[in-house]
């Protein structure tokens, strides 16, 4: 069966797409926040773990009993490994930075992977890269340059790491869309869970801090679900709509994360955060024109 061929229940329908998208944009800054409160007192290993279990139970307790074992069937096991290492190193790069760097900037940084997401898209799906897209890709390099700038203290190994998560995410988002021409986004988003849950089991017991108290109990759990319905809704996104599409709504992260930072850590982003974010965004918004444009 060819990936682009799509099951009957699937139907073109942009609007929702990027609903389901902005669902997710509102709920990752909320998870990024509390994940730098805890990553600055537990183990990041044992934070990493517990929202990728609790993901993986959220899942399973509200697909399970209504698709039954159908959840569990794929048509692409291969590229669903792929989705989950990409998840995986996502959240692993993420969460290793996020007590070390401020949350507008690593938002900010992040945003490097829907353009990440055009480049990647040419081998891994087969889709020309114009000029205008590969100019687009070097423009929103710079904007991250503008905001890490080496030489500053922002400049250290934890915005590698964000970087590196932003890549992985996006290789996650462009195996996401394929995978959703075969699979549901139910099934996907269980077995991105499920290839996480078990890769970081094996090393958690070796980097554990048993809570402190129920509140911070119940900030680990929340994680599994605005990180699980979170990540859902991106799958839900692109079964519905284009990659180009729905990538550069990521942005919109940018407005919560300035928010939350500022409500919960007094951070106010410097001026290179914001010049840097707007290079970033504009080549975003340059892709998502231009392929608009051209269908």
């Amino acid at each position: 069966m060819q990936a682009s061929v799509k099951p009957p229940d699937r139907v073109y329908r942009p609007w929702l797409g990027i609903f389901y998208m902005c669902v997710a944009c509102a709920l990752f800054p909320v998870m990024n926040s509390m994940v730098k409160l805890l990553t600055g007192i537990y183990p990041y290993q044992e934070v990493v773990w517990i929202r990728l279990a609790t993901h993986l139970v959220l899942m399973a307790a509200i697909f399970l009993p209504r698709r039954g074992l159908a959840l569990l069937r794929t048509r692409a096991p291969r590229q669903q490994l792929i989705c989950s290492l990409g998840l995986l190193g996502a959240t692993f790069f993420f969460f290793g930075a996020a007590k070390y760097v401020g949350v507008t900037e690593a938002i900010a940084i992040s945003f490097v992977s829907p353009l990440a997401v055009t480049f990647l898209a040419w081998p891994l799906l087969g889709e020309r890269i114009t000029l205008v897209r590969l100019a687009s890709v070097v423009i929103g390099f710079a904007g991250v340059l503008i905001v890490i700038r080496p030489g500053s203290s922002v400049f250290q190994w934890a915005s590698l790491m964000i970087l590196a998560s932003a890549v992985s995410y996006a290789v996650y988002q462009i195996v996401v869309r394929r995978v959703a021409a075969v699979d549901s986004p139910a099934t996907t988003a269980f077995y991105s869970a499920l290839g996480c849950t078990v890769v970081t089991s094996f090393f958690v017991p070796f980097a554990w801090k048993t809570p402190d108290n129920w509140q911070d109990i119940a900030m680990m759990l929340s994680l599994g679900f605005f990180g699980g319905f979170g990540h859902y809704c991106v799958a839900r996104a692109f079964s519905y709509a284009p990659a180009n599409l729905i990538a550069p709504l990521n942005y919109t992260q940018m407005i919560g994360s300035v928010i939350v930072g500022y409500l919960m850590f007094a951070e106010i982003p410097d001026f290179y955060t914001w010049v840097g974010s707007a290079v970033i965004i504009a080549a975003g918004l340059l892709v998502g024109w231009h392929g608009r444009k051209k269908n």
